[in-house]
C-alpha cells in the first residue's frame, strides 16, 4: 500500500475477544501490549491504546516498506484480530477529504471504474460531522473526482475512516490476523513435541488459547542419530513466531526404550512408552512450572490414540493433558500445518524415537493393570524423575 505526503503511516491493530472480558480485560490487553512490543522490537515503534484498537506509531520518516513489514509481523501476534495499514490525518474534514481521494487514487480502482462506499466511525463525539454525514461528504467528493459509482451493499472498494480524540484515521482494507488470547494470560503448558505434523500444530492452536507453550522432545539418542533434535529446533523456531522466547528441552530416551522392548510385552510397548513420556514431562512440567500438558492426539488417527488407549495415557499423569486436535481429520490438520509454516520441516526425512518401537501388532484397547504391572517391572517413577534429570535445554537465539 503506498502512502502520499497527505498522511503519516501507522498500523492499527483491532483486537478480538480480548474485548469481552470484562473485568480482567485490563490484564489482557496489558500482557497483549507487551506481546505486541516484543514482536516488534527491531522497530522503534510506539504504541497507544483505545476502544479495542492499538495503534503502531512508527519511526518519523518510515514509509510504506516500514509499515508494511509491521504489518505482516503484527498479523503473527494471537489476540490480534485483523491489521490494517493506515493514513493518520489531523482530525479535519478538509483532511480527512483530501486524505480519501489520495488513498483511492493510489489503491489503482478509480481507473476501472470501481464500486466504492464509505464507511465512517466517530469515536470522539465532539467531531462535527455525524457518521453519515461524514459518509455524505466524502463520498461525493470521491464519486465527483474519479466518477466511480456508489454501492453500499457490495463495494469493490471501501474507504475507512475512524475519527479518534487527536486525529483520524483512513484505510481500505486489512490483513487477517492470528485472532485467539494473548500468549501468557492463560498460563504456561509443556507441549511433547515430535517431528511429527500434528503436535506443531497442537502447541500452536494452544498459544492461540493463550498459553505459553514449552517444548519437550523425546530422542532416540544414543541409538538414533541427532537429526530428530535438529528438526524439533527448526520446528520451534517456526512457531517461536507467535510467542517469543521459546524453549526446547530434549530427553534422551533411547535406553528406556530398550527396557520396555526387553519387557516382553510387544504389543503393549507403545502405549507403555507413551505413558512413560508423559510422566516424564509431568516431571519436567513440575520443575518449569507448566500446569498442563499438550499432545497431538487425534481420536482414532492411529492404534494408540483409541478411546481406550488414551483414556490408559490419561490415567498415566495428574496433569491436565490439553488435545486440541482431537476431532481433526488428517487432512484438516496437514491445511493448518502448511498455513503456520511447520508443515514443510514435518515432512523432512529423520529418525525419531518411534522408530525403536514398531511392533508388528499394537494393542487398541490396552489395560491400564497390564500397563501398570510393565511401570513396576521398570520403576517408571524413578525412571521418569532420571529422564527428566537427563533433560538438555535448547535456547532459541535472540
Amino acid at each position: 500500500m503506498p502512502f502520499t505526503a497527505l498522511g503519516e503511516p501507522c498500523v492499527l491493530l483491532k483486537l478480538g475477544e480480548v474485548v469481552l472480558k470484562g473485568r480482567n480485560r485490563d490484564l489482557f490487553e496489558t500482557r497483549l501490549r507487551a506481546n505486541v512490543k516484543h514482536a516488534l522490537k527491531d522497530h522503534p515503534i510506539r504504541l497507544r491504546q483505545r476502544h479495542g484498537v492499538i495503534v503502531v506509531f512508527l519511526p518519523k520518516g518510515a514509509g510504506a516498506e516500514v509499515a508494511e513489514a509491521v504489518a505482516k509481523r503484527a498479523t503473527e501476534i494471537p489476540g490480534i484480530v485483523l491489521v490494517q495499514l493506515a493514513w493518520r490525518v489531523p482530525k479535519d474534514p478538509d483532511a480527512i477529504t483530501k486524505a480519501a481521494v489520495e488513498l483511492v487514487r493510489d489503491s489503482g480502482k478509480a481507473e476501472s471504474g470501481a464500486r466504492f462506499a464509505v464507511r465512517s466511525r466517530r469515536r470522539d463525539k465532539r467531531f462535527p460531522l455525524r457518521s453519515n454525514e461524514l459518509d455524505r461528504l466524502v463520498g461525493g467528493v470521491i464519486k465527483d473526482t474519479f466518477g466511480l459509482p456508489v454501492d453500499l451493499t457490495d463495494p469493490e472498494l471501501t474507504v475507512y475512516i475512524e475519527v479518534d480524540r487527536d486525529e483520524a484515521f483512513l484505510y481500505t482494507d486489512g490483513l487477517q490476523g492470528t485472532g485467539g488470547l494473548p500468549v501468557g494470560s492463560s498460563g504456561r503448558a509443556l507441549a511433547l513435541l515430535s517431528g511429527g505434523i500434528d503436535s506443531p500444530v497442537a502447541a500452536y492452536r494452544m498459544m492461540r488459547r493463550g498459553l505459553r507453550v514449552d517444548f519437550l522432545h523425546f530422542s532416540g539418542i544414543p541409538y538414533t542419530t541427532s537429526e530428530s533434535i535438529y528438526k524439533a529446533y527448526a520446528l520451534v523456531r517456526t512457531l517461536d513466531k507467535f510467542q517469543g522466547r521459546s524453549r526446547l528441552w530434549v530427553v534422551p530416551f533411547g535406553k528406556a526404550q530398550q527396557s520396555i522392548k526387553a519387557s516382553g510385552q510387544d504389543r503393549l510397548a507403545v502405549i507403555a512408552q507413551r505413558r512413560l513420556m508423559l510422566k516424564t514431562a509431568a516431571e519436567v512440567a513440575r520443575r518449569i512450572h507448566a500446569e498442563a500438558l499438550i499432545t497431538g492426539d487425534s481420536l482414532g488417527q492411529v492404534s494408540s490414540q483409541t478411546l481406550a488407549n488414551i483414556t490408559a495415557q490419561d490415567n498415566a499423569v495428574e496433569l491436565p493433558i490439553l488435545r486440541p486436535l482431537i476431532g481433526m481429520d488428517k487432512a484438516e490438520i496437514i491445511a493448518e500445518a502448511r498455513r503456520i509454516g511447520t508443515l514443510e520441516i514435518s515432512e523432512l526425512p529423520d529418525e525419531d524415537c518411534c522408530t525403536l518401537l514398531a511392533p508388528r501388532s499394537a494393542e487398541t484397547r490396552a489395560k491400564i493393570e497390564d500397563l501398570r504391572q510393565i511401570e513396576r517391572r521398570l520403576d517408571a517413577e524413578e525412571l521418569a524423575v532420571q529422564l527428566a534429570d537427563s533433560i538438555r535445554p535448547y535456547m532459541l537465539e535472540a
